[in-house]
């Protein structure tokens, strides 16, 4: 499995509902395959989280401690991590 390993697609298929109405995958295969295609980016740091958002020209002024890590392409991986999916 490329960069999305278990731990991490485990995080989308419990938190998939924060950011889409119905389920996109059931099992760990979809998952992966629906991280993929959206290119679905895993970063080691909520101050890293912070980086991608910036480095992608979105307005994150005024997003101040945890309330970036609230929004809801961003999800706890629950190791110190987080996977970023822009749906």
């Amino acid at each position: 499995m490329g960069e999305y390993d278990d731990k991490v697609l485990d995080a989308f298929l419990e938190q998939q509902s924060q950011l889409f109405d119905q389920p996109v995958a059931e099992t760990r295969e979809e998952a992966e395959d629906f991280l993929t295609d959206l290119m679905a980016v895993v970063v080691g740091s909520a101050q890293e989280v912070r980086e991608y958002f910036e480095e992608e020209g979105l307005d994150i002024e005024g997003l101040e401690g945890d309330a970036l890590l609230e929004a809801a392409e961003v999800f706890e991986v629950g190791d110190g991590r987080f996977l970023i999916v822009e749906g």
